[in-house]
């Protein structure tokens, strides 16, 4: 069985595409950067070709040459600084190039990354997780688009009876995330590199998922050939930003981490409750302790340092 990865030289796709050979699979992997990431170890089970999904041709052509079965689509961008004609092509009109191209050659089965974004704050909602049912309440760029994303793969299902499934990622983590919601990940990374680091708020919440373990989620679903859901939370470690510093300073006894104010981020935090029964359920997603993952990127930007990995 062949899968096709849109975007999968970037964060997520370089840890999904070798869990899938892993798993017997393989990957044509089509991506405007083809040659950020390094496949070779994994010989002829991994062909990277250069397309661009705003491009529909790029995308039916390269999916078609393919032979594909499954598809997968990572490509989006992060955040809300793109203009906004440039941003919808990426991020919606790219999306559709993919659901397209998928209606026209009978993919079996297509996955692509929503967002936690599109639930919003967390006080639209009080004390409660969120679940996959309840009412979108995100409201900038990105939300936006993703919440489109979701009602537009929900059109294709019910108007050509595809099989389609969204994952929504919380806040996803790991030493070399660079774009999108960042401050879970530098609060981390910075003192691992000795670097002082200072945010508004200790109690302000986030939602953390190494990126290790959203890259399992992928993979299982993708796997799935008839998902029960068309859309499945990620969750991840509730937390706030204080409650990670105390985490690295028990690693890091040294790290320099200050905070402006203790309280008054909970309340403006974005959506860190978050209800992920329906994935645990039905495809047995268990991620390692959050203070594992930790330590685990203050390593990764260690043993970049040249330097000793600290023990558990």
């Amino acid at each position: 069985m062949t899968i096709f990865v849109i975007g999968g030289t970037g964060f997520i796709g370089t840890r999904v595409i070798p869990l899938l050979v892993a798993r017997g699979e393989s990957v044509v992997c089509m991506d405007i950067n083809p040659h950020t990431a390094n496949f070779s170890a994994f010989g002829d089970k991994v062909k990277v070709v250069r397309g661009d999904v705003t491009q529909f041709d790029d995308v039916l052509n390269q999916m078609q040459a393919s032979k594909a079965d499954k598809v997968m689509n990572l490509s989006y961008n992060l955040g809300a600084e793109l203009p906004p004609h440039l941003a919808t092509k990426l991020n919606i009109v790219g999306m559709d190039h993919c659901f397209e191209a998928a209606r026209i050659l009978g993919i079996a089965h297509t996955v692509y990354a929503s967002s936690l974004a599109v639930n919003g704050q967390q006080h639209h909602f009080g004390d409660r997780p969120v679940t996959e049912d309840d009412l979108h309440m995100g409201t900038y760029q990105y939300a936006m688009h993703k919440s489109f994303n979701e009602w537009q793969a929900k059109d294709y299902v019910a108007k050509h009876g595809m099989t389609i499934t969204g994952i929504r990622p919380a806040n996803v983590t790991g030493p070399d995330k660079v774009r999108g919601s960042v401050d879970h990940v530098n609060i981390v990374t910075r003192p691992a590199r000795g670097e002082a680091i200072s945010f508004p708020y200790a109690d302000a919440m986030r939602c953390p998922i190494h990126v290790d373990d959203i890259a399992e989620v992928f993979t299982r679903v993708v796997m799935t050939p008839k998902p029960k859901h068309q859309i499945y939370s990620s969750g991840g470690a509730v937390v706030s930003l204080g409650e990670i510093a105390a985490i690295v300073k028990s690693y890091l006894p040294d790290a320099q981490i200050t905070f402006q104010h203790q309280t008054g981020g909970k309340a403006s935090s974005g959506n860190y409750l978050i209800d992920n029964s329906r994935l645990m359920t039905e495809f047995g997603v268990q991620y390692r302790p959050y203070r594992d993952r930790v330590l685990q990127i203050i390593n990764a930007v260690r043993e970049e340092q040249g330097l000793p990995a600290i023990a558990a």
